[in-house]
């Protein structure tokens, strides 16, 4: 799978879970630069990832990737 493809499927689990039409993600969105995503919605990002990528994050994973170019690099990595 392209990062191109894992970013656009990722800006949709944004828009769905932050419930924010409005979200463009890049690879420098993070949790600091993204007002909506905090520790509570990322939970739920994450099981909305593993949900759709059919993927399980470890619970390193899960702590680190803060940031959508980690993201699409764990995806990537499982795929």
């Amino acid at each position: 799978m392209k990062k191109s493809e894992i970013l656009t499927q990722l800006n949709e689990l944004f828009k769905e879970v932050l419930d924010n039409e409005s979200i463009v993600l890049s690879g420098k969105t993070s949790m600091d630069t993204l007002d909506d995503w905090d520790s509570l919605t990322h939970v739920q990002l994450i099981l909305s990832i593993e949900k759709k990528f059919n993927i399980c994050f470890t619970s390193v994973e899960i702590q680190e990737c803060r940031n959508v170019s980690l993201l699409i690099k764990v995806i990537a990595s499982k795929h």
